[in-house]
């Protein structure tokens, strides 16, 4: 990588560092509706507890990593909501970050490109043939 890239992808990372640590903070506690389609039959109280009815999400179950220190969208052991959820977002942000340009120096070209040589190299004779004869548009 050359020295004019570095500006750009260390502007990315700030952003995105910047979008994760902060922003998120203020995202909505009910983002999407996958949640809510599959509490369609059910009642729900206040707590978003599934008080009666029939739904797909009374067969919901915690995951295998629901009591992983990054889990739940924030660290475990942090007790400031807003502190736990932005440092969950800068952490991913880096790993994130980590583990892909790891992966692009491991996919990176080594060296410059070596041209391939023609199959049947051309010679000042041939060129004067194809431009004597008239192209018909199919080779």
């Amino acid at each position: 990588m050359n020295k004019r890239h570095w500006p750009f992808l260390l502007g990315g990372l700030l952003v995105a560092l910047l979008l994760a640590g902060v922003v998120s903070n203020y995202a909505s506690s009910h983002p999407d509706g996958l949640d809510s389609s599959l509490l369609k039959g059910c009642t729900v109280n206040a707590d978003d507890e599934i008080t009666g009815g029939s739904c797909p999400a009374q067969q919901a179950k915690d995951h295998e990593l629901a009591d992983s220190p990054l889990a739940d969208y924030g660290v475990r052991g942090i007790g400031n909501d807003f502190v736990s959820t932005g440092l969950s977002g800068v952490l991913g942000v880096l790993l994130t970050f980590a583990l892909g340009g790891g992966l692009f120096w491991l996919a990176r070209r080594r060296g410059p490109a070596t041209p391939t040589a023609s199959a049947t190299p051309t010679t000042s004779a041939d060129s004067a043939d194809e431009a004597a004869t008239p192209s018909t548009g199919t080779r």
